[in-house]
């Protein structure tokens, strides 16, 4: 009878130790999905916060609406991506910005800036965003830039300009 009781409690304690690992890996997978609709070309259509304060983000050493009518390629199946800014004017030269991105909890976007010659392993540092708005033309990206002991909240909102 003892050993009946302890094989009906491990039976049990091992179905709830199964069935929790079933739903974490139904919330990643449901998680990666939603990362994965992020596939493709987008537009940044507006940067919006205090205009009192001069942002520059990313450091890339420009004012955040430079950043308005740049082209971003999302490519998560293998974490990369890259933004390209037009230049002209106050933003200076154009360029492209390799990344490697990914989103985490479903809704932390973390990307890094991945130099020419070098591995994306070998850059530590990065930046994190949360994603809000998602839908599958759009979604924006919020930051919060720490600014005399306060954030600054900053919003890129994105819309879809082509591959899905």
């Amino acid at each position: 009878m003892k050993k009946l009781l302890i094989a009906g409690m491990l039976g049990t304690s091992l179905f709830a130790v199964s069935c929790s690992a079933v739903n974490n890996a139904k919330t990643a997978q449901n998680q990666r999905s939603e990362f994965l609709k992020m596939k493709g070309d987008w537009q940044i259509v507006s940067v919006d916060y205090d205009k009192k304060f001069k942002i520059k983000p990313f450091d890339d050493g420009v004012d955040a609406q430079c950043f308005v009518g740049s082209h971003w390629r999302l490519i998560p199946n293998n974490y990369t991506g890259a933004y390209t800014l037009n230049g002209g004017g106050n933003c200076g030269a154009g360029f492209t910005q390799p990344i490697k991105v990914d989103v985490v909890s479903g809704n932390t976007f973390n990307f890094k800036k991945i130099a020419d010659g070098t591995k994306a392993k070998q850059n530590i540092a990065g930046y994190t965003l949360t994603l809000t708005n998602q839908t599958t033309d759009q979604f924006s990206l919020e930051q919060n830039v720490p600014f005399d002991g306060e954030n600054v909240r900053v919003v890129y909102n994105f819309e879809r300009t082509g591959m899905k």
